[in-house]
């Protein structure tokens, strides 16, 4: 079993259709300030987006993100949805995702590395060998 990475599927609501779509959370010790979701698409394909943990953290609580990720309680219609926006030259997305998912996801990345010790299992030298090694 590998203990140094959380995936997690569950379906959401994309752009407020009723036909719900499998997305993936995923969270890497290796990468600790980051979270993946993906979308899988019709052709059984993947649309990505990394994005910080703490966006989800915050956005439990309140309003969190100013650019391409934005996450949000949904507190006007149901407060047990997490909203998820996301934004790009390309287009953009509406997602609501079910709070207890987020919380279960988030539950268990703390267990790889626990909120607000990321900068100590985060690898200086190794992520600067990988940018200048072009």
């Amino acid at each position: 079993m590998n203990t140094d990475a959380v995936n997690q599927s569950q379906f959401v609501t994309l752009n407020g259709s009723g036909a719900p779509v499998l997305s993936r959370l995923s969270y890497v010790g290796t990468e600790p300030f980051a979270v993946n979701i993906a979308f899988r698409t019709e052709r059984g394909r993947w649309v990505e987006w990394t994005f910080a943990r703490d966006l989800l953290v915050t956005g439990l609580a309140e309003p969190a993100g100013l650019g391409d990720v934005r996450v949000r309680p949904d507190l006007a219609a149901d407060e047990d949805i997490l909203i998820l926006e996301i934004e790009s030259p390309d287009g953009y997305a509406l997602v609501e995702i079910e709070r207890e998912d987020v919380e279960r996801f988030l539950d268990a990345a703390a267990a790889v590395v626990p909120i607000g010790s990321e900068s100590e299992h985060f690898d200086v030298d190794a992520f600067i060998a990988e940018i200048t090694n072009v």
